[in-house]
């Protein structure tokens, strides 16, 4: 080399450090690189500048510096450095997961221009003949009119694309830089007065501040979003939306689009292929999109002029990433708003714990949207019945048969709720007590009658039916309990003509499926939805009156500490699926516990009330929120090496004073897809001493996974939201 830079690079490896290169030219930070790295040939960012102490003679030289696209913004990076030292993680292995998969690769890709065009000089003077196809001549009078996107184009033309490249190449065309400062905005519905107060107050926030939009199911908080949103585009500022699940994306996306038609929004979740998510996440990062809405991981998304942020149905456990970087991406939300000076609004009819805690400590402020935002609407009454003496056909009380059967011939749509998908959750045997357990996990496998298979939900096992019991030779296996299968098959029966919807992970894995739900239940041809908890997140079905939940006391036997406070969310959010139009509302829960408060609160709908006796709970119990927390999990194949594992790392370092480690114990799931699963426990009151324990305890516990060898994993997981 002529000359010699050397650049610290950071890679996708389960090592903490970054590395250092050498350089045949000074390398710009958040520079994209191909590196060697042992055998292999690794993606990486540029950092900052090498070790200038370190021997060239030992140094390898940097492969290949991509210029596809300007380097990554300081930004970003100070995002990934955040998330990297607050949850522990290698830097490397966090820039991999905040980048689009085609951007993890050793390789450069290649960017589709997805701007608008219109007619350039040239092609407005190129006005084609009348005689020619009328096709053609309709793609020119549309581009004579104004900016046109691909898509439009190909409403008009179907071999729109064929044109286009042809029209382009003869100097016809030319880009559009989309400005939604001045972009149209359609009219929204009239404001209640609890809406007008909530934006009035959100409208005066000047810099950072976060803020919990505390609205009941129905309020409106939307509509809130969405005038918020219109007034941070007119200042030519981005928003950033996040949402908890994919299958609300399409419903959010049409809503947006209506309201904000000539602003370019960028779609981000799972559901894109890696050409189309990088195609949004470009768009996004270069400015040219005004709205950004995703899934967890558009967190990190690099975006110049940010102005807003919203994170709706902030209580979500599905915000939590349960594997590689354990980061939360509604906390990152507001740390990233922190960052850019920029307001971040959490809503949510139930919010979580945590977020109701930093209200209580003045850390965030609240706004309240206590009524329905639909002028007849109200809330649903709900009605707890008590299942102990009554006898159950296929889970469903007599009541619960009758109040569908009158829903369906008033014409209203109903919801059977029951958070268990499959036919039935074990297959048993009456005369030796075998049950359907799965052999990888300590769990049961769920009968798919439909498939005539076992699965198991967590590791995703499958096997046969069997004709026999494989103890004891019994032919009479019957199924015990109930899940979406079971109960849609007996509804079919006991409510004659219904015509009847099962919504769950089984029936909506195909990529059109929530489109084709959402037709049919407002054209108007669904009596009777049954579904898990999926339906449970931000689904508006104006047509909804009824809702019936069954086997709702699962969550009251969990060993985790969180389970009534999720079991309270999920029920107050199915519950507020009903009522939110012309129809009255009516909840009909069917429990064995009726007098537990959960159920009390529930009919009362005092969602703040109950968060508050929960809180009082964790602080006697000295549990998050109240402490900060962090669990070290490790598994193998055998538990006692996962065990040592964790007591060698316990042992290497006395914790400080107000710093306690607890364990090892089993994880509440022992084994899980073969593996036997053990953890640690660190608590502290406070958040630094438990952070400055865990910088100190990191080399030790890589040391330690080096002497355990492969077959051992671990993770260390902070503000952990499972045990």
């Amino acid at each position: 080399m002529p000359s010699e830079y050397r650049v610290e690079v950071a890679l996708d490896v389960p090592l903490p450090a970054t590395f250092t290169y050498l350089a045949a030219a000074a390398l710009p930070v958040g520079a994209r690189v191909a590196v060697p790295f042992g055998t292999r040939r690794l993606a990486g960012i540029v950092t900052g500048p090498g070790d200038e102490s370190a021997d060239t003679t030992k140094l390898k030289a940097v492969d290949a510096a991509f210029c596809d696209l300007p380097p990554l913004p300081a930004s970003w990076l100070e995002l990934v450095s955040f998330t990297a030292a607050y949850y522990h993680a290698p830097i490397g292995q966090v820039a991999a997961t905040a980048l689009p998969t085609a951007l993890r690769g050793a390789a450069p890709v290649r960017l589709n221009d997805t701007r608008p065009w219109r007619l350039s000089d040239k092609g407005s003077l190129a006005e084609p003949p009348a005689a020619r196809a009328k096709a053609q001549r309709a793609l020119w009078q549309a581009l004579s009119c104004g900016v046109l996107s691909k898509d439009a184009a190909r409403a008009i033309a179907a071999q729109a694309g064929k044109l286009l490249a042809g029209w382009d190449a003869a100097g016809w065309l030319e880009r559009v830089d989309t400005c939604w400062r001045d972009a149209p905005v359609a009219e929204g519905p009239a404001l209640t007065a609890a809406q007008s107060a909530a934006l009035a107050e959100l409208r005066g926030t000047d810099g950072f501040a976060a803020w919990l939009l505390f609205g009941v199911t129905g309020s409106g908080k939307t509509e809130v979003y969405l005038r918020l949103i219109a007034d941070t585009l007119a200042e030519g500022r981005q928003a950033l939306v996040l949402i908890p699940e994919i299958n609300l994306t399409p419903q959010l996306l049409s809503r947006f689009a209506a309201r904000f038609p000539s602003t370019p929004i960028a779609a981000l979740h799972s559901g894109l292929s890696d050409g189309e998510r990088l195609n949004a996440w470009v768009d996004a990062w270069q400015g040219r999109a005004g709205i950004v809405i995703g899934t967890r991981l558009s967190v990190f998304t690099p975006l110049p002029r940010l102005g807003l942020v919203i994170v709706d149905e902030e209580h979500d456990a599905s915000f939590k990433q349960q594997d590689g970087v354990r980061y939360h991406a509604r906390d990152l939300a507001v740390w990233r708003a922190h960052q850019a000076g920029v307001p971040v609004v959490l809503g949510s009819a139930t919010p979580s714990l945590e977020t109701l805690y930093r209200v209580e400590t003045g850390r965030y402020r609240q706004i309240l949207l206590a009524e329905r935002a639909h002028a007849t609407a109200s809330l649903p009454a709900v009605r707890i019945l008590d299942v102990r003496r009554q006898r159950l056909a296929e889970g469903l009380s007599e009541m619960a048969v009758d109040t569908l059967k009158a829903a369906k011939r008033r014409g209203e749509l109903s919801l059977v709720f029951i958070n268990r998908r499959g036919f039935s959750p074990v297959l048993s045997c009456g005369d030796c007590g075998w049950t359907s357990g799965c052999r990888h996990c300590h769990a049961k496998m769920v009968l798919h009658l439909s498939e005539r298979r076992l699965r198991c939900h967590h590791c995703g096992a499958f096997e046969p039916v069997p004709h026999a019991c494989p103890s004891c030779g019994n032919v009479d296996l019957k199924p015990v309990g109930h899940g979406t299968q079971r109960i849609e098959d007996a509804l079919a029966r006991m409510v004659p003509d219904a015509r009847v919807l099962r919504i769950d992970r089984d029936s909506t894995s195909r990529k059109a499926a929530w489109d084709e739900i959402y037709r049919k239940v407002h054209n108007g041809e669904v009596d009777i939805l049954v579904g898990t908890q999926m339906l449970a997140k931000g689904h508006d079905f104006p047509a909804l009156s009824r809702v019936i939940v069954v086997n709702a006391d699962a969550g009251l036997y969990s060993a985790d500490y969180r389970a009534t406070e999720r079991l309270f969310s999920v029920l107050t959010q199915v519950a507020g699926r009903a009522g939110r139009a012309d129809a009255p509302g009516e909840v009909l829960v069917q429990t064995q516990w009726p007098d537990h408060p959960l159920f009390a609160a529930l009919v009362a709908h005092d969602t703040l009330g109950y968060a508050k006796t929960l809180l009082a709970e964790r602080g006697t119990a000295a549990l998050p929120p109240i402490t900060h927390q962090a669990i070290l999990r490790a598994d193998a194949p055998d538990i006692r090496d996962a065990s040592a594992f964790l007591e060698s790392v316990r042992d290497t370092l006395a914790p400080p004073k107000g710093v306690t480690v607890l364990g090892p114990v089993p994880a509440l799931m022992a084994r899980l897809a073969g593996r036997e699963r053990a953890q640690l426990i660190v608590e502290s009151p406070q958040r630094a001493p438990l952070h400055a324990f865990l910088d100190a305890w990191r080399p030790d516990i890589d040391a330690a996974a080096r002497r355990a060898g492969r077959s051992l994993r671990w993770s260390l997981d902070v503000d952990p939201q499972d045990l």
